[in-house]
């Protein structure tokens, strides 16, 4: 993907393959749309080691997260990504990436929750440590409201434990 050209406002926004992050890279989109600016997508991944714990031998957390990114892309997007468009995949602590990754740039975008199944990508606090830390100002995308009726009762399937209930 090409660069952005110097002096046009840069949009960084972190994603990990959550809804919720695809959600944010919409959002950061429409405001690189506005702006004239250019969108800088990161996926940031960390390996993070539990004593006793063994990762499958044929694990490749590098190619997984370029699949996590694909995906991302593939779901905001479709065939037909933005131009100026830029990616990053990089393996550390995502904050610490994603708050240097702001220099420079016109806003950081991010999910408010990130995914909590592949670990070390975006979570909860790395929004909240980006806010505080980062070099530009920080949008975080909060997850879209869920409706509710006249009385009160949030609409949509009921779930009991993980399972749609009877």
């Amino acid at each position: 993907m090409s660069a952005p050209e110097s002096g046009t406002p840069r949009i960084v926004v972190g994603v990990d393959g959550s809804d919720a992050s695809v959600d944010a890279l919409l959002e950061a989109q429409r405001l690189a749309a506005a702006l004239g600016g250019t969108l800088d997508v990161h996926l940031v991944w960390e390996i993070q080691l539990v004593p006793g714990a063994f990762p499958p031998p044929d694990w490749d957390p590098e190619r997984d997260a370029g699949q996590a990114l694909s995906a991302a892309l593939a779901a905001a997007f479709g065939e037909r990504p933005p131009e100026g468009l830029r990616t990053t995949i990089s393996r550390g602590q995502p904050s610490r990436i994603l708050i240097e990754a702001s220099r420079g740039a016109r806003m950081l975008v991010l999910a408010s929750r990130g995914l909590g199944g592949f670990t070390g990508l975006l979570l909860g606090s790395v929004s909240a440590a980006c806010s505080a830390h980062a070099h530009c100002p920080v949008l975080i995308v909060p997850p879209p409201a869920r409706e509710e009726s006249a009385t009160g009762e949030t609409a949509g399937e009921e779930t009991t434990i993980g399972r749609k209930a009877p």
